[in-house]
């Protein structure tokens, strides 16, 4: 069916109309939409003219409604432009072309935005050729807009919902250095507004917007100003994210954010740290899969290079444990940033109660068996560094293995 002529369409939702009615100022609307927008909304104006109304009586447009009847039932004996033949799919891409146009005007001009914010998700979700359409047409600014609007005081529920419904337009579209989106999404406002909807939004929101940040983070993105504006806030709600069971995909997408965000500068680490990252990740940890573990892994890692984290790790009862338990049951990948946590755990802090926890909860003996491995590696040094260090200390607890004893001796006296 084609797009439903402009006179066909509430003013409000940009929807075919079922049951017209007309109001004092003459235009047209679908009946449910101007009783909610007068009696639900409390509004005193006209939608589409924005005129003050004293007036809220509703009249049916029975003429319009017989034209609609009409139209609809000559496009239902029409043939669908679905057909692949090349003379009639342009036409259909401009029909949709069309569309598009008509809604971001729809957009920025009804206060009741959602409604085309999800028609213009279900044209470009599954054609990319829409996609450049709807950003060739300046669609992101007008999303945009939207998004910038939920930082501002006057912001209301309905806004709140728009904006969730741009996050998931937007989400969809390739994010680059060189383009247009990359551009917008990354103004401070833009960013203010998508952390706020991180830690307020619905779950599909919080998902859309993480895939964004997601995109962002692949890019040479600047995260230090989202970091200051939102402090531990923007770490809490990432954090729950990665805690997230249900979806898996925006637990996936927090934890890469989270990497590409600490790599970037120690003061990030620190707020994270300050957030409860450690605790969090530790207590991930035993039930993640392979992939969500080395992620982990390798976040713990980032936070232990400061002596905050490091002493996080340390505090928290099943740190050492977690770590020791990961390593050679993981992957090679697993087992080398273990290694490298608990070289840093050695080598920074080890106090008495530390190495006595590493001897009782097996990293020790892990460690010892790391030794054996053929040739030499950056994970074998550390291990040697380690013993040379430590390995004194463990040969006088009681509980270390009789028959380890000589060779731990041996490996001293090599290193």
């Amino acid at each position: 069916m084609d797009f439903p002529p402009c006179h066909f369409r509430c003013p409000i939702s940009m929807e075919l109309m079922k049951e017209p009615v007309t109001i004092s100022t003459g235009v047209t609307y679908e009946r449910k939409n101007i009783e909610k927008w007068f009696f639900t909304y409390k509004k005193k104006t006209c939608p589409a003219t924005m005129q003050s109304i004293e007036n809220f009586g509703i009249i049916p447009n029975h003429t319009l409604k017989r034209l609609i009847v009409s139209w609809q039932s000559n496009e239902d004996s029409k043939s669908s432009c679905s057909s692949p033949s090349s003379s009639q799919s342009q036409p259909c891409h401009s029909a949709k072309h069309d569309e598009i146009q008509a809604l971001l005007s729809t957009i920025v001009s009804s206060p009741f935005k959602v409604n085309s914010i999800k028609k213009l998700r279900s044209i470009i979700e599954i054609d990319d050729e829409m996609k450049d359409d709807f950003i060739k047409s300046n669609g992101v600014e007008v999303l945009v807009q939207i998004l910038d609007q939920t930082i501002m005081e006057s912001s209301d529920f309905v806004t709140f919902r728009a904006c969730e419904e741009a996050l998931c337009v937007l989400q969809q579209l390739p994010i680059s250095e060189e383009g247009k989106t990359f551009e917008l999404l990354s103004k401070q406002e833009s960013t203010r507004s998508m952390a706020i909807m991180l830690q307020l939004g619905s779950a599909e929101a919080r998902l859309h917007t993480v895939t964004i940040f997601r995109k962002m983070a692949k890019t040479e993105y600047d995260w230090s100003f989202i970091v200051q504006d939102q402090g531990i806030d923007f770490f809490k709600s990432l954090l729950e994210l990665v805690s997230d069971e249900i979806c898996s995909k925006a637990s996936s997408c927090a934890l890469e954010v989270l990497i590409e965000i600490l790599r970037a500068s120690k003061k990030n680490r620190l707020r994270a740290i300050e957030a409860g990252a450690v605790c969090v990740l530790i207590e991930l940890l035993q039930d993640s899969n392979r992939s969500k573990c080395e992620r982990m892994l390798h976040l713990i890692k980032l936070l232990c290079e400061c002596a905050e984290g490091r002493q996080a790790l340390v505090e928290h009862g099943m740190g050492i444990v977690a770590i020791t338990k990961k390593m050679l049951h993981v992957s090679n990948a697993a087992t080398k940033i273990g290694v490298k946590i608990i070289w840093l755990v050695c080598n920074f802090h080890p106090t008495e109660r530390v190495l006595e926890e590493m001897l009782m909860y097996g990293s020790v003996k892990k460690l010892l068996a790391l030794l054996h491995m053929d040739g030499r590696s950056s994970t074998k040094d550390k291990v040697l560094k380690i013993f040379k260090m430590h390995g004194n200390s463990w040969k006088r607890y009681p509980c270390f293995p009789y028959d380890l004893k000589d060779y731990l001796g041996f490996v001293n006296d090599s290193s």
